[in-house]
């Protein structure tokens, strides 16, 4: 079982694929909050993304790697309007 409680503030978030998703703004709840200059581009831009701490595989000092592939983690983003 991973320790959430060892996510970082500016940890990079990576796939299974080794590819990066994004940065850690923060944990809220059982949700990961992207920083919004991580949060890609086109209609993904300019907003915050959240990823389910349920991807998270393993926690490694300043990187997040998860369970899934970085193209799967970007297709399953909720996401916050607005803010």
């Amino acid at each position: 079982m991973v320790d959430i409680s060892q996510i970082r503030e500016h940890a990079q978030v990576i796939g299974a694929d080794g590819v990066k998703v994004g940065t850690v703004d923060k944990v809220e709840g059982d949700r990961i909050k992207l920083t919004k200059d991580s949060s890609g581009q086109g209609s993904h831009e300019g907003h915050h993304h959240f990823i389910s701490t349920g991807l998270v595989a393993g926690v490694e000092g300043d990187t997040v790697r998860l369970s899934a592939n970085a193209d799967v983690a970007v297709n399953i983003f909720e996401e916050e309007q607005g803010d």
